[in-house]
């Protein structure tokens, strides 16, 4: 059997090379034995699902192995965004909940990500156990899917939305977005985060339309990551429909990109930098930021202007929402593209973030464009950029040895503020700009970002750093 490793977003394989029933059904023994020892059993395990090519499939065969273990499932007869899932397992209280999706990866990928007490993103300490016993397995229990629907094993939410949508429509300023009558332009890019967004804004009487809403395992040809190379027909759209903005999400509904009136692609660094402002200033939210290594130092600017402080942690949001819990901070974010406030779901959601996002552009009466040129007046601009090298498990070695044991750096022309290892080798100089390079937790990537005020330093800090690391392979 091949082994399974879960990353920082879960476990995530090849459809037919490591992602087969097979493998599905351990990865359900193994947390159904897990859950026996620890005696949570009296609860019942919440499965969705996003809309790639087996993905459903897989969840009644997740399910067979949890009713044959004597454990009740609670699913749905439609897709699912991830944030509904996690907001489910907090809401409900239960102790375990999935959602078999493989993110923003290409179509070829599906996964399974596992969601834990309070609707959090499971921690290393569990998805290690699981790994630990899925080696262990003697044998693997499962029964008709069919019969444990019958037996009232397996149950389907009659309104699985309703709590999530009603939980973020009460937060909302609901009367000013709809004195607003903004236009938007979606393209959920054939995810699973369609419904809920579609509801919200309707509700708060925007006029939206919707591109790229059906079903399509292959995703047009290309893979649900909403990106500047990858929103370029959005952006095309929302200047020839003059819309005052376009929003995109990823496969599973926690990761978002937005496109202005013009055109032009907001990055997930400048979104969080925007709703801080807008939470921390107009909302009146105080408390610090949080972000993690790979996300722009605006925030620290930003931050520090309003008296407080940003915690930064690894990559992986599990740290971010653990750093909001310890800190009370407002918000925690990605530059990969995820982000979530205080007091909502434990995890990223794209679908609460535009609505915030919606609800600052009504409530300051200001475009996406205005908000973005006071914010880079205020605390400057920067530039982002990331590359991936692809690489042998010998290269993985020799590369962390240097980077990481050895503590080896290429020759920088620049005055190095300080070094950190907190997740891979982040070289930072003293004008706020930075370089890193780390290990992918989910793909087999070496992945270098860089961060600078200029496109040209940091394709310069790439082009070092790639040249270093290719001397290694």
């Amino acid at each position: 059997m091949s082994d399974i490793h879960f990353g920082t977003g879960g476990w995530r394989a090849i459809i037919g090379d490591d992602f087969t029933r097979a493998n599905i059904n351990r990865v359900a023994q193994a947390i159904s034995e897990i859950l026996i020892e620890d005696g949570k059993t009296d609860k019942p395990v919440m499965i969705g699902y996003d809309r790639r090519f087996l993905s459903e499939s897989a969840v009644k065969w997740l399910s067979e192995v949890f009713a044959a273990n004597g454990i009740e499932v609670l699913t749905m007869r439609r897709s699912a965004p991830s944030p509904l899932i996690m907001h489910t397992v907090q809401k409900r209280e239960l102790y375990c909940g999935l959602e078999v999706t493989a993110s923003h990866h290409p179509p070829e990928y599906d996964g399974i990500k596992v969601i834990v007490e309070e609707g959090r993103d499971a921690p290393v300490e569990v998805t290690d156990r699981i790994e630990n016993k899925i080696d262990s397995l003697k044998t693997i229990k499962k029964m008709d899917f069919a019969d444990a629907v019958e037996e009232g094993t397996v149950r389907f939410l009659k309104n699985p939305f309703n709590d999530f949508i009603d939980d973020i429509l009460g937060v909302l300023d609901k009367a000013a977005i709809k004195d607003k009558g903004l236009r938007v332009l979606f393209d959920p890019m054939h995810g699973s985060g369609t419904y809920p967004l579609e509801v919200i804004l309707n509700t708060c009487r925007c006029t939206l339309d919707v591109i790229n809403e059906n079903k399509d395992a292959y995703f047009d040809g290309g893979y649900p990551a909403p990106s500047e190379n990858t929103l370029k027909d959005l952006a095309d759209k929302v200047i020839r429909g003059k819309y005052d903005f376009g929003i995109a999400f990823d496969g599973d509904g926690d990761r978002l990109g937005i496109i202005d009136s013009s055109g032009r692609y907001i990055s997930m660094n400048e979104i969080i930098v925007m709703m801080y402002w807008y939470l921390h200033e107009k909302k009146g939210w105080k408390g610090p930021v949080v972000r993690n290594i790979s996300t722009t130092y605006i925030l620290d600017r930003m931050a520090e202007s309003f008296g407080e402080k940003c915690i930064e942690v690894p990559v992986g949001f599990k740290w971010v929402s653990s750093a909001i819990d310890e800190y009370d901070a407002v918000l925690g974010g990605e530059s990969s593209g995820g982000l979530t406030v205080r007091g909502h779901i434990n995890g990223k959601d794209a679908i609460y973030t535009v609505s915030l996002f919606v609800e600052m552009l009504a409530v300051t009466d200001m475009t996406v464009q205005e908000i973005s040129e006071m914010i880079a007046k205020k605390w400057g601009r920067s530039v982002f950029l990331d590359e991936a090298l692809t690489f042998k498990p010998e290269d993985k070695v020799r590369i962390n040895k240097a980077l990481i044991e050895e503590k080896k750096l290429p020759k920088l022309d620049k005055k190095i503020r300080d070094i950190s290892y907190l997740d891979g080798c982040k070289v930072n100089f003293t004008d706020d700009s930075y370089v890193i390079c780390r290990f992918s937790g989910t793909e087999p990537l070496l992945r270098i970002m860089a961060e600078a005020e200029t496109e040209q330093e940091a394709r310069a800090y790439l082009s070092v750093f790639r040249s270093f690391v290719e001397g290694l392979m």
